[in-house]
C-alpha cells in the first residue's frame, strides 16, 4: 500500500519539492548547516543539482543522465524498477542519515516521509529477487522515519513506524533490521522511563541471534544493560554491558559485514553508552570517564549526539560535586542542544535543577545559556 504524506506535512513537502525545481531554498539557518557539513558553497550545494525524488540537493546524490532516466521511468511505471534504482535509493537514505546527525530530524522528517511514498510504489512494483531488497529498503526508510519521530518527540508515530518497519523487515527476510527495530523500540521505552519494557524488547531482539551481525547483537545487549540500570540492577546491567563490549569488538574486526544503518556504532559510541549506564546507576566518576573517552572519538559533525552526551557528562560532574565543570560543559553544548536535540535540552534543564537543589552555583548560567540561543 502506498504511504501518503501526513496532511500537516503537506506545506513543508511542497516547499521541499519547490526547492528541487529551484523555486525555494531552505531557511538560512539550515542552508549554512548543509554547507558546513559538506564543505561547499551555497551555489555548489543548492545551485544546480536535481534529483528525481524529493531529497536534499546534495552533489553526492546526483545520478548520471542514464540513471536519472531509469529512476524517472521506474517512478512513472513501478514494475520497471531495477537494481540500480534501488541502490540509488539506498544511497540516498544513507546520505540523509549522515546529514541528520548534524542538522537533526526537524528539517528532514517531512522530506524522508515524502520519499517513502515513492519507495513504497517501487517496492510494490519490484519482482523476483529484487522484491526482497526493495521491501528491505522500504523497511529501512520506515525505521529512519520512526527514529526521527522519536527524536521529534512524536512518540505514538515513532511506535507505529517501528512496528511498520519490523513487519516489512520480516517480509523481506532481513533479520538484522527486524532485530534493530526491536532495539530501537527498547531505546524508546528507556527514554520514556519504562525499563521493564526496555529489557523485554532488547531480549526479544536476541531471538534473531544466529542470523544477525555481531554489531546488532551488541546493540541488543547494551540496550538490555541500560534497562537493567534504570531498574537499579547494577550486576545485571554491567554483565550485559560486558557482553555487548565483546560483541562490538568482534564486529569491529569485520566492519563491512555490518548493515548500513549501523554506521555510527563503534567502540567510542559504546563507551558513551556505558557512561549513560553508570549515570543511571549513580556512579558519576565512572560515567564521566566513559563519556569523556567516547566524546573524544566523536566527529564534530555529530552535533545531535555531542549535545546529548555533553548534557549527560554535565550531570556526571554534578554527581561528583564538580559544579564548575558541569556548568562549563552545559553552556558549551547548549547551542547545539537548542538547535538539534530536544532531549539534550531537557537533560540540561535537569542538570540546572540538580545544581539548584544542591545549593551549587551554575543553575542560572545554564538556564540563561538555553534561553539566549537563537536559530
Amino acid at each position: 500500500m502506498t504511504e501518503k504524506p501526513l496532511p500537516e506535512l503537506a506545506s513543508l513537502i511542497r516547499r521541499i519539492r519547490g526547492h528541487e525545481t529551484g523555486e525555494h531554498r531552505p531557511d538560512a539557518f539550515y542552508t549554512k548547516l548543509y554547507c558546513a557539513v559538506f564543505g561547499a558553497t551555497e551555489d555548489q550545494l543548492f545551485g544546480t543539482v536535481t534529483v528525481p525524488v524529493p531529497a536534499l540537493a546534495l552533489p553526492s546524490l546526483a545520478p548520471d543522465p542514464d540513471l536519472y532516466e531509469r529512476i524517472t521511468r521506474a517512478i512513472q511505471d513501478p514494475p520497471r524498477v531495477d537494481l540500480a534504482t534501488v541502490q540509488w535509493l539506498e544511497h540516498c537514505l544513507a546520505e540523509h542519515r549522515r546529514v541528520e546527525d548534524t542538522i537533526g530530524s526537524r528539517p528532514l522528517l517531512p522530506l524522508v516521509h515524502a520519499q517513502l511514498s515513492t519507495v513504497a510504489d517501487l517496492a510494490r512494483g519490484a519482482r523476483g529477487a529484487l522484491a526482497d531488497r526493495a521491501v528491505a529498503t522500504l523497511a529501512q526508510y520506515a525505521q529512519f522515519i520512526a527514529w526521527m519521530c522519536h527524536d521529534s518527540r512524536q512518540h505514538a508515530a515513532a511506535l507505529a513506524w517501528y512496528d511498520r518497519s519490523h513487519a516489512w523487515a520480516i517480509e523481506a527476510g532481513d533479520a538484522s533490521l527486524a532485530s534493530t527495530t526491536l532495539n530501537m523500540r527498547a531505546h524508546q521505552a528507556w527514554s520514556l522511563g519504562d525499563p521493564h519494557r526496555c529489557v523485554r524488547l532488547a531480549e526479544a531482539s536476541r531471538w534473531h541471534d544466529g542470523r544477525t551481525t555481531y554489531g546488532v547483537q551488541g546493540m541488543a545487549a547494551q540496550m538490555a544493560g541500560r534497562g537493567y540500570a534504570q531498574l537499579g540492577e547494577a550486576n545485571q546491567a554491567r554483565t550485559r554491558l560486558a557482553e555487548a563490549e565483546d560483541l562490538i569488538r568482534a564486529a569491529a574486526e569485520h566492519p563491512d559485514d555490518e548493515p548500513p544503518w549501523m554506521y555510527f556504532y563503534d567502540e567510542g559510541w559504546f563507551l558513551m553508552q556505558r557512561g549513560m549506564t553508570e549515570l543511571e546507576l549513580g556512579d558519576g566518576r565512572r560515567a564521566a570517564e566513559f563519556i569523556e573517552r567516547g566524546l573524544s572519538t566523536l566527529p564534530e559533525s555529530y552535533r545531535r549526539d555531542r549535545a546529548w552526551f555533553g548534557a549527560c557528562l554535565a550531570r556526571a560532574h554534578i554527581l561528583q560535586g564538580d559544579a564548575e565543570a558541569a556548568t562549563a560543559i552545559a553552556t558549551h553544548v547548549a547551542p547545539d542542544a537548542v538547535a538539534v536535540n530536544a532531549y539534550a535540552v531537557t537533560e540540561l534543564h535537569r542538570a540546572a535543577h540538580e545544581l539548584s537543589a544542591a545549593g551549587a552555583s551554575g543553575a542560572k548560567v545554564i538556564k540563561d545559556s538555553l534561553t539566549s540561543v537563537k536559530h
